[in-house]
């Protein structure tokens, strides 16, 4: 707010506390170590004051002395014995000011056997600790009011506006003092002494006035801003993976790359695929039932693909549902790969490879081979899903599978992870703690099959797209 040289200066407001201090000291209210006043320097001063203001200790803006306002013992005859009181702790003390979380109340004879310090409406509450410094206003209602042993109680002369003092104890011209000088690791904290003696600069009382006001305009357009720049951050955290989602969706339904008319089309891939299988049944490796597939209908198709495109089941195109290799982790090479869950982060980043030695593991295990696609079935909603790197043997939870007719690996992995997939198959996992994608379900997943060339443009783009999306986080 800009100064008005007609505001009777802070010095006047100051000498009428002198006065009422004195007038206080005749009554024998005070004493007179409490006219006493201690000198402020140049280095205590954190910034030059505007004309009129006036810098002043804490202790020198209280009403009483530090048996009164700095935390009296509350006396028996205060209460009746049935009186209820309510104990105000660190937990209500919060950044924008009272906070009711329901404390609890207490009553006259519990407090026969404490030490407490009674608090009155109107009056500003300093926590000691975490955070030190912190102020509150004490609360009007017909509830009385005791402080806990981490917070203190400052009344203040009426000549001076009291919202301006709570105000300013909460700015970091006083914090600042106050976390220069405050104890301890854990529960850092300041002491009664040391508030005392910290510095405020005092304004004319008009300006403490016009002070007020003006903040309590502009702190409902603060908090506006403050909710407003909470959603951009996190809009801004999030866009990279939407980003991601985004163009894992476009490519999935052909629009990230252009069609060539000159590629073979998908159906000629699946017939190539239908051969495939045929051929391992015959040589035992496959059942004949593994030949069969289930019609699509146009209901199950959830948008629209390019006519070189065919829409397929998981199942018809790779080894998903196949009967896996197992061995128990006990009789696994000490020096083969062991992967568990925890070695990949959300999203399908391979953390760490840790040896079966290294992991001391029990159980049933599956194998896996380089190149394999591993996908989680629990809690899938975690994307962690990769094409293995070397050998190993992994969790039951991780099924590893590979697909017929050189499909692109890293197109099925950029399929799996794209909005479609992830949606659907969260919609029909079972379990609630830790929930599971069943092998059926992922086997009869309809998937979106491009000629075979696009799924390597496709793949291309999309790492392309990918790196410059990364470099958005850096």
């Amino acid at each position: 707010m800009p100064q008005d040289p007609n505001d009777e200066p802070a010095s006047v407001l100051l000498d009428k506390i002198r006065k009422e201090k004195a007038k206080l000291v005749k009554e024998g209210k005070l004493k007179k170590k409490d006219l006493e006043e201690t000198p402020i320097s140049e280095d205590e001063k954190p910034f030059k004051a505007p004309n009129g203001w006036e810098w002043k200790r804490l202790s020198d803006l209280a009403l009483d002395s530090a048996d009164g306002p700095f935390g009296s013992n509350l006396k028996r005859e205060h209460y009746t014995n049935d009186k209820e009181v309510r104990i105000i702790q660190l937990s209500n003390i919060g950044e924008d000011g009272w906070i009711d979380r329901n404390t609890k109340y207490t009553t006259f004879e519990h407090l026969k056997v404490i030490s407490r310090s009674e608090a009155f409406a109107g009056d500003i509450i300093i926590a000691k600790m975490m955070p030190a410094g912190r102020a509150i206003i004490c609360p009007s209602n017909d509830v009385k009011y005791v402080l806990s042993s981490d917070a203190v109680r400052f009344d203040f002369y009426k000549e001076i506006e009291r919202k301006f003092l709570y105000y300013a104890i909460n700015s970091k011209v006083f914090l600042n003092q106050v976390y220069s000088e405050v104890q301890g690791i854990t529960r850092v904290r300041t002491s009664l002494s040391k508030l005392r003696t910290y510095v405020l600069p005092l304004p004319p009382l008009a300006e403490q006035k016009r002070i007020v006001a003006k903040i309590e305009e502009l702190l409902p357009k603060v908090e506006e801003y403050g909710k407003a720049q909470e959603a951009l951050d996190k809009l801004n955290e999030e866009l990279p993976e939407r980003l991601k989602k985004s163009i894992l969706q476009e490519a999935i339904q052909g629009r990230l790359v252009p069609q060539d008319p000159n590629d073979e089309p998908a159906s000629v891939l699946l017939d190539k695929i239908r051969k495939e299988k045929a051929k391992l049944v015959k040589e035992g490796k496959l059942k004949k039932k593994d030949l069969e597939e289930t019609p699509i209908s146009e209901d199950e198709k959830p948008f629209e693909i390019p006519e070189s495109w065919e829409w397929v089941r998981l199942g018809v195109i790779s080894t998903y549902a196949h009967t896996k290799k197992k061995i128990n982790a006990v009789n696994a090479a000490p020096n083969m790969w062991g992967l568990d869950l925890e070695d990949i982060e959300k999203g399908g980043k391979l953390l760490s490879l840790k040896l079966v030695r290294e992991r001391k593991a029990i159980g049933d295990k599956t194998f896996f081979s380089k190149g394999d696609i591993l996908y989680s079935k629990l809690r899938p909603y975690l994307l962690k899903i990769l094409i293995a790197p070397k050998d190993g043997i992994c969790t039951p939870e991780i099924i590893p599978f590979t697909c017929y007719g050189n499909i692109s690996k890293e197109y099925i992995v950029g399929l799996l992870k794209s909005a479609y997939v992830d949606n659907y198959i969260n919609s029909v996992t079972f379990g609630i703690k830790m929930p599971r994608v069943a092998t059926e379900t992922m086997a009869s997943l309809i998937v979106p099959l491009p000629p075979l060339a696009e799924q390597h443009r496709i793949v291309a783009k999309i790492e392309q797209l990918m790196k410059e999306i990364d470099k958005l986080k850096a």
